[in-house]
């Protein structure tokens, strides 16, 4: 059996992931692609043989989508994504799930009347082999309970209009997923500090940030966001616990030490990082949706994580300590 699946947006996201459904995913079948940008949609649909729409609520009613991932603007998840519920299709949204939180409130509310989890949301890095071998070693009881845990998110440029508020909800996003997600705990407030800015940053640019989450079980975790270090892609954690730490570079390459010196690879970017776990993302969300069973981050997920993005967003432009106030969970997402 083979998954029909829509994708809207065909911007770098949306053709990475349509190459790599079309070419490399088993059981899964590009057969209509949107955008507002007409041409374009033509030009990646011609390559795949896939039905080219204007509009993405046209190929969300096309009877012959089975499934639709949207890769589009995150101003038009929430109406895309309820309009996918409605249609009763399965959907990979990219993060975020969408700007704030009562846009997801309502896409929380919307998928809690089907039988089924219809949503997954995009945080790929869930799927990465390093991430999950540090969360089963911290299940595991590796290091014992969880004490602190240090991000670093750098990149080496950002293209023109990158904001500082961009560098929380598009950068420190995938932090605040993976913190919730490896410790199991919800964030109950966010503080961002503010460096002296780089010189190498764009003007207007607060780059870096230091952004300090708190834990609902007392746990302290920092992320350095500093995306114009120039030098490469550089993604680090370090989980402290209460008898070792868990670390995880950059890169899981071969590092070489000699005469004094540490040699090894950075990646350029987040395909090169990040490429294995996108291709093991869709595979798993494709092999859910085709047994009527999406397991990947949840809607839930989604919102919880726009919270804590909206409180950090706070911080940074008025300053001091933001907490961090959820509805109750919905037994839909237990």
């Amino acid at each position: 059996m083979t998954l029909d699946i829509g994708v809207v947006g065909t911007g770098m996201m949306g053709q990475d992931h349509v190459q790599r459904l079309a070419t490399s995913v088993p059981r899964a079948r590009v057969v209509a692609v949107s955008d507002v940008n007409v041409e374009q949609a033509k030009r990646v649909g011609e390559r795949v043989d896939a039905r080219v729409y204007s509009d993405g609520h046209d190929l969300i009613g096309d009877d012959q989508v089975q499934a639709v991932l949207i890769a589009s603007p995150g101003f038009t998840h929430e109406e895309l994504t309820l309009a996918c519920i409605a249609a009763d299709k399965p959907v990979l949204c990219e993060k975020p799930l969408a700007p704030t939180i009562d846009a997801c409130v309502r896409v929380l509310a919307a998928e809690a009347t089907r039988p089924r989890r219809l949503v997954q949301v995009g945080f790929m890095r869930r799927y990465d082999d390093g991430f999950r071998a540090m969360k089963d070693g911290l299940d595991g009881g590796q290091v014992g309970e969880a004490l602190l845990l240090h991000c670093r998110h750098r990149n080496p440029t950002v293209p023109p209009g990158f904001t500082s508020d961009m560098m929380i909800t598009d950068s420190v996003v995938h932090d605040i997923d993976v913190t919730r997600w490896l410790l199991g705990q919800e964030i109950v407030a966010a503080t961002v500090f503010k460096p002296r800015p780089s010189s190498k940053a764009p003007e207007g640019l607060q780059d870096p940030q230091l952004v300090l989450l708190e834990t609902a079980e007392g746990m302290l975790v920092d992320v350095e966001s500093f995306v114009s270090c120039q030098f490469g892609y550089d993604i680090r954690y370090e989980l402290v616990g209460e008898t070792g730490t868990i670390s995880l570079g950059e890169e899981p390459g071969l590092q070489v030490r000699q005469q004094g010196r540490h040699h090894g690879p950075i990646p350029a970017d987040w395909r090169e990082r990040f490429g294995a776990s996108y291709q093991r993302e869709l595979q798993e969300w494709v092999t859910g949706a085709l047994r009527g069973e999406i397991t990947g981050p949840s809607a839930w997920d989604g919102y919880a994580t726009t919270a804590v993005a909206e409180a950090a967003v706070e911080s940074l432009t008025g300053g001091g300590r933001i907490a961090v106030e959820l509805v109750d969970r919905p037994a839909f997402y237990a």
